[in-house]
């Protein structure tokens, strides 16, 4: 079993930054790999950026390229997206998740969910 929980959610101004951070509890004994996705109203959730177990990002998307960046700190359990010149656009719930396994990429089915952290950005 593999508990998730995000923090690091706010509102802010179009530029500004955020740094969320997602805690992971796994209990099978293992490191799993872990995504961050969002979801905006309205919207289908959608992939943000994956990092597999031994903190190398393996997929990043388009649209949050070269302003987002996933970073994995092993010794704490914690799995962060810093989210720089933030838009309107990004404002969505942000969501960590856990895949078994030690590798994963955006498309791939994922176990184990957290219940999420708002993000709104203001223009």
């Amino acid at each position: 079993q593999v508990q998730l929980v995000e923090s690091g959610g706010g509102s802010v101004q179009a530029g500004g930054t955020l740094r969320l951070a997602c805690d992971i509890s796994d209990y099978t004994g293992r490191r799993n790999c872990i995504g961050w996705f969002r979801q905006a109203p309205g919207k289908e959730r959608e992939g943000v950026a994956t990092i597999n177990a031994f903190g190398v990002p393996t997929s990043t998307a388009a649209p949050v390229k070269g302003r987002f960046f996933i970073t994995r700190d092993n010794a704490r359990d914690t799995v962060f997206l810093q989210m720089n010149n933030l838009k309107p656009e990004d404002t969505a719930m942000y969501y960590c998740a856990a895949r078994e396994g030690s590798d994963c990429r955006l498309f791939d089915e994922f176990n184990y969910w957290g219940q999420g952290t708002q993000v709104t950005v203001s223009s």
